[in-house]
């Protein structure tokens, strides 16, 4: 369907790809994983035409359509959302408007011309694009009273799931999407993965959504040290598979036989447990003609994320009383937020509204007034905060040993020794270690902020959109540091998988109260009962 062959990409004297080759079939979907910088995005720009590669082929079988997710959310601001969905089956759109114009001059001349170009639509269905066109947007939120608004007049929001519909409207033969769930609720999130998981065609997509990843995916891209390798399987078949076939590499005196028969035990429970889709059919088939060769260690660095506590907290935690907030200008974000966090809770706080959980980080760090209500933590309580816009920590030109040394408790701590082994843990050795703080990407600052959190060693830890700029590497290993920490966790984020496995409780502050449960973030989000309840809390007073 669409293969790539000697492809080399080289700015200055950095080379990206060196002689890659790959083909992507139909029926499957691929996801394309790499370290931030890897050139993930580069990749699929030099697929869709973009982009030109500095030597080296790309093709697509003749006859066969492509379509892209569109990066550039005002290219379409002149036309309306239907017209914009449309406009993703380019040759058909092409006859439309030739139609159209000849139809505006129509003459005996053109009549025959006419005749012609309704055939082709015809069969291309394009009596029914309008029809399709409207499900597709439906179906991602898009209410019938918005199809015909101009897209100049659309909230950002929503302009990401219109070109969403643009790029799958019209069965694409390769549809390429850099990180499509970006901006998309839960619920649309769901309908995605169902499409996509039963798409007849090639899907190549670029996601830091690991729960997106397992649901659609046949295959994993790896891209490593300038060559892109295919593996069969979702992202944690991947994952779980390297790791474990790094950890035989160390292990020296095992046995082959035994090694094989360990891999091979692994590929048919992981095989056994693959959902019902017909993507997860043919996955399930591919593993299990897999072979132990197939599976090799990656090259990929992790950081080493783990939480310790300098005390034990005792039962009291914290206790809120009739909190509410509103923003600088009145609008209300929340109000009667009653909690008392137990000791263990490991807590999602989720929100429609992004500035209501911010608002109550702040206000519950000291960092705000409410507007009402209050607030105590336990005595034996301490915190540790990852905000969500952490740009007040880096405003010092120093090195990064003297940002975190700003922490440092005690003269042991202070010791270059001590502070660069907490550096190290998040991957800035030597060097790296000597950055000045103010250069540094959005994904380093996180990284920053973890070794800050590591070294404060508190019993409760805040995690505002912590996920934000962080690769999959460091996402997966923050993940399971979280899960494996025996103190209280408050977190908000978009990662279905971060909050599903961390997660024992949510609540949802709303501008009518909570909603409070003590139940996984799955359960809690595909609860019809609580559905409904959300939705009352969430409606504006007539």
């Amino acid at each position: 369907m669409l293969s790539v062959s000697n492809l080399s990409v080289q700015f200055g004297k950095r080379v990206l790809f060196d002689e890659v080759n790959v083909s992507f079939t139909q029926g499957n979907c691929y996801g394309i994983i790499g370290a931030n910088g890897a050139g993930k995005s580069t990749f699929l720009r030099i697929l869709s035409g973009q982009m030109d590669a500095t030597s080296g082929h790309v093709h697509l079988e003749p006859e066969k359509r492509m379509s892209i997710l569109e990066q550039n959310h005002n290219a379409y601001d002149d036309f309306t959302t239907l017209e914009t969905v449309v406009m993703g089956n380019e040759p058909l759109f092409k006859i439309k408007k030739e139609i159209d114009a000849l139809y505006a001059d129509y003459s005996d001349a053109n009549a025959e011309k006419i005749g012609e170009l309704q055939v082709q639509f015809e069969e291309m269905n394009g009596w029914n694009a309008e029809s399709d066109a409207a499900a597709l947007l439906s179906n991602l939120g898009i209410t019938e009273e918005l199809h015909y608004t101009t897209m100049a007049d659309m909230d950002a929001k929503l302009k990401v799931r219109v070109l969403l519909a643009q790029a799958l409207f019209g069965n694409p033969d390769v549809l390429i999407m850099d990180e499509p769930t970006n901006d998309l609720d839960y619920y649309t999130i769901n309908w995605l993965e169902s499409f996509l998981a039963n798409y007849d065609n090639t899907v190549i997509v670029v996601s830091h959504d690991r729960h997106f990843l397992d649901a659609v995916c046949t295959h994993i891209a790896d891209i490593d040290f300038g060559k892109i390798n295919l593996y069969s399987g979702n992202y944690t078949f991947w994952y779980e598979s390297s790791q474990l076939a790094a950890r035989q590499r160390a292990q020296q005196n095992k046995k082959a036989e035994e090694k094989a028969k360990e891999l091979q035990e692994f590929i048919q429970r992981f095989s056994a447990n693959v959902a019902k889709s017909k993507q997860a059919t043919s996955r399930k088939k591919m593993l299990e003609k897999l072979k132990v060769d197939d599976i090799k260690p990656s090259s990929r660095r992790y950081p080493a994320i783990i939480f310790e506590r300098e005390r034990e907290a005792g039962d009291q935690i914290l206790n809120i009383d009739a909190l509410a907030a509103t923003t600088d200008e009145g609008e209300l974000l929340f109000e009667n937020v009653n909690i008392n966090l137990a000791k263990g809770d490991k807590v999602a706080i989720i929100s429609k509204d992004s500035r209501a959980s911010t608002a109550f980080y702040e206000i519950i760090m000291g960092n705000k007034k409410p507007s009402s209500g209050s607030f105590q933590w336990g005595v034996t309580t301490t915190q540790s905060y990852l905000p969500a816009d952490n740009s007040e920590f880096f405003t010092k030109d120093i090195n990064l040993v003297d940002w975190l040394r700003q922490w440092a408790k005690t003269e042991e701590e202070r010791e270059e020794v001590y502070i660069r082994g907490f550096l190290g843990k998040m991957l800035f050795s030597g060097e790296e270690a000597l950055k000045k703080c103010t250069v540094l990407s959005g994904g380093e600052k996180v990284r920053c902020m973890l070794s800050r959190m590591m070294m404060l060693r508190a019993n409760v830890l805040l995690l505002d959109e912590p996920t934000n700029h962080l690769d999959l590497e460091s996402i997966t290993a923050f993940n399971n540091s979280l899960k494996n920490f025996k103190g209280n966790v408050l977190l908000t984020t978009h990662d279905h998988e971060f909050v599903h496995t961390v997660a024992n409780r949510i609540i949802e502050l709303t501008p009518r109260g909570v909603v409070d449960r003590y139940l996984s973030f799955e359960e809690y989000m595909s609860d019809k009962a609580i559905r409904e309840q959300r939705e009352k809390m969430y409606a504006q007073p007539v």
